[in-house]
Order: structure tokens, then sequence, then C-alpha cells
């Protein structure tokens, strides 16, 4: 039985447990001589439910996460019998080719006997593992079902037991989260000291000179990794996209929440939104075939040497993209704003653009904050525009006319092909992501101190 097959079962089963949890309730109403139920009958239903599916269902997330190790050992144990001497990486082709062939996925090259025999013992142990599976599975189904409904009576207090489940799967969710980010730091955090015992901390944040070496001899080195020509050009290309963005976006907000007719709005927004929808691969084909020699030629006209791939070719681009996500949450954020500060602000004598510079926006001002924080984070972490239209030179410039290059370009370049994560040119991605990660984290944390700041001004 397939997963998926198994998970709706027990989908199924719950929804039966439910059925008759409800109808057994009820039943103890109709019964019962003057005694009420403490929780309605639906919660009753739910426990029933939950106590029929919850322990197998645990049962077969335990079985699913050590099944596969314990059949990969026994494999590995019949290898080693069959065909002794194997190393390692020979062992894992092994592994991987008999796989195929239990999937009947086949294989590119003939398959020896051995393999096929291994092959035949993999499904066939996969197979008693799953009928193990659903065996046990019936018994704690039955046995569930069994014990919760010998515990229904009138007074049995369901409600609070559904309470107390829904409380842990938030608990187990938010954990799940909180876990997975700790995780993602902890893997670089490992890699990244793997790569400082290649190149020094100091010439890898204080660096100037990005030029890594591939084919490493006595006389070349590693080459250089400095940091600050890939994290220039990410805030080069960022801040000429927020320049772009943040003006147009809260004016196009102020202009849909405060101006437009409602006709204009119900067609103006959908239709900026369209633009958060576009694959960021299209705004890179965009600008560098559009907008990259557009801008060449104005250059050329007003006598300045633009390039067609350069830092402001990127930032524009980038800057159309992130229009909707400031412009769309502003939008949101401004409509929120009390009806009483506006007419205060009126019947006071206040114009209506005085009312929204000096009452409305500043009110707004958190959820504008967050808004830009959105769209700078999605600017600093952005790929293939700056792939594609940015020019991928790692110079340290300020010249937004040139090409340069960025650090989420750069973590592309070096894990692009053939990676072993044994040297310097592939460990370094995990050091830039890490940077990355601090500078996402310190944008948030200014964020989120001018939200505290205008929140307890306002309150």
């Amino acid at each position: 039985m397939s997963n998926l097959s198994l998970l709706l079962l027990l989908l199924g089963l719950l929804v039966v447990g439910y059925q008759i949890g409800l109808h057994r309730s009820r039943g103890l109403v109709r019964g019962a001589t003057g005694e009420r139920l403490h929780s309605r009958p639906q919660y009753h239903g739910v426990v029933v439910g939950l106590w029929a599916v919850g322990p197998a269902l645990i049962l077969v997330v335990i079985w699913q996460l050590l099944a596969p190790g314990v059949i990969e050992q026994a494999l590995v144990s019949q290898l080693q019998d069959v065909q002794p001497g194997l190393s390692d990486q020979e062992q894992r082709v092994a592994l991987r080719r008999i796989d195929n062939l239990a999937s009947n996925k086949g294989l590119v090259m003939g398959a020896h006997d051995w393999e096929l025999t291994a092959a035949q013992t993999l499904s066939a142990m996969r197979k008693t593992s799953g009928w193990i599976l659903a065996g046990l599975s019936a018994t704690l189904i039955a046995l569930g079902l069994l014990f919760s409904l010998s515990r229904m009576s009138p007074s049995l207090r369901a409600r609070n037991q559904v309470e107390k489940v829904v409380q842990g799967v938030l608990m187990i969710s938010s954990g799940v989260a909180i876990l997975t980010t700790i995780g993602i730091v902890l893997s670089m955090v490992g890699e990244t000291l793997k790569f400082f015992t290649f190149i020094s901390p100091l010439d890898f944040f204080l660096g100037t000179t990005w030029q890594p070496v591939f084919h490493v001899t006595e006389t070349s080195g590693y080459g250089h990794y400095g940091m600050l020509p890939l994290l220039g050009g990410t805030v080069l290309v960022a801040a000429i996209a927020l320049l772009f963005a943040i003006p147009v976006g809260l004016l196009a907000a102020i202009y849909l929440s405060e101006y437009a007719p409602g006709r204009v709005r119900s067609f103006a927004k959908p239709a900026l939104e369209v633009l958060a929808g576009i694959p960021t691969i299209v705004y890179g084909v965009f600008a560098l075939v559009t907008v990259g020699p557009f801008l060449a030629s104005v250059g050329d006209m007003v006598g300045l040497h633009i390039r067609a791939t350069s830092a402001l070719t990127a930032g524009l681009v980038m800057g159309i993209m992130l229009i909707p996500f400031i412009s769309s949450l502003s939008d949101d954020i401004i409509t929120q704003v009390p009806k009483a500060l506006r007419d205060g602000s009126l019947g006071l004598g206040a114009t209506k653009s005085e009312t929204i510079r000096k009452v409305v926006l500043p009110a707004a001002l958190p959820g504008i904050a967050g808004a830009v924080l959105l769209a700078a984070s999605r600017a600093v972490g952005e790929t293939m525009i700056v792939v594609l239209a940015a020019g991928n030179a790692p110079v340290l410039t300020a010249n937004p006319f040139e090409a340069v290059s960025t650090m989420t370009v750069t973590i592309v370049n070096q894990l692009t092909g053939d990676s072993d994560f044994a040297g310097p040119q592939s460990l370094v991605a995990f050091a830039l992501g890490l940077t990355l990660f601090a500078i996402t984290l310190v944008m948030n944390i200014v964020a989120l101190a001018i939200v505290r700041k205008y929140r307890e001004q306002y309150e």
C-alpha cells in the first residue's frame, strides 16, 4: 500500500470515527435521565475520530522514518555477504542501482545476477514492511475506537480534549518553523567555518578582489575571495530598485486609496498586482532585450556610456517588479486607518492633502515600513534579473552605468556544476548565504524598531 493510499484511508477512517462518535453522543442525550452533555456532540465525534486515527498516524510517521534505514542496513548486510570488498562509493552506487531495479525504473547498463537477486529481496522486504505496518495500524485503529467509545459519557470533557489537541498541533507547527530556521542557520554556520579554514575571515569580509581559482596549483593557491565587490553590487542594485519602487509604489497606493474613484480602483489595483505574478526570469529577459539596449541608446544620445548590462538596468527592472509589493501592501494599510482620524483632521480645517501627509501616512507608517522591508528583502535576494541584466562583473564600483555582480548571483555561479564541497570554491556559497541572512536580520530589527516607536506614539 502506498503512502498516499494509507493517508487517504486514515482520512476516511477519521470521518467514519467522527460519525460514529456523533451518533453515539446523540444517543447519550436521548437515553440520559436529566443529565446533560458537558460538550456538544460534534466534540465527541472529533474525540472518537482522533483516538481512532491518531495513534495509527503517529505509527505511520515513525515507521516511514525508521523503516527505510532498517531495510537498507539489512540489504547492506546481504551485499557484504554476496559481494565482499565493495568500497563505500561502490556500495552507494550498487544501492542506487538495486533501488532502481526494485522500483522498476530500469538501468542504463545491464544488471548483474546478484543485483537482480538483491532487487527481489528489497521488493520483498518493502512489501513485508507494508503489510506489517497495515496490520499494526489496523490494530491501533480498532483499539483506539473501542477505547474512545468505552470512555464516552455525558460528563466527558470532549471539548477540552479537542482544544488541547488543537493547541498541540499549533505548537508543533510553530516549533517546526523555528527548528527549520535554526537548522538552516546551523548548516550554513558549519560550512562557513569550513570555508574559513581555507580563507581568512579578514580577507573575506574586507577583501576588495573577487577572483576564485577552480584549478588549484602550488603557485596559484585558492585565489581571492573578497566579499566587498559582491556586497557593493548587491547594495547598489537594491538601492536603485528601492529608489525607483518606493516613490512610485507609495504614490500609487495613496492615489488608489484616497483619490481614485471606485471604478478606477477596481481596475487599476488588480492590473498593478499582475506585476507580482510575472516570473522573475521574464523580467530578466525583458531587461536584457528591451531595457538594457534602450538605456544604452539614451546614454549615447546624451553623451554617457551606459552598458546594456549594468546595475542601472537590473535596478530599474527590479524596481518595476517591486512596485506591486509596496503599492498593494501600503494601500491595504492606508485603507485600514480609522475614518475618525480623517474626519477629525478635515473638521479642524485641514485640506485633503494635509490630512494625508500629517495624519494618514504617520498612522500607517508601521505598515508602510513593513512593506518597504519586504521589498528590500526581495531586492537583496533577487537572482534571475541580476544574472541576465547586471553583467556579472565582480568589481567594486559605485558607477550604476557599469556591470556588477551580486551575492546571490555568485552563490549560483559557485554551486553550478560538480561541487564536492571540499574546497573554498563551493564552501564560499555558504559564507555568502550566511552574510545575506545577517543583512536580512538587521533589516528586520530596524523595521521592528520603527514600528515599535510609532505604535507607542499613536497608542
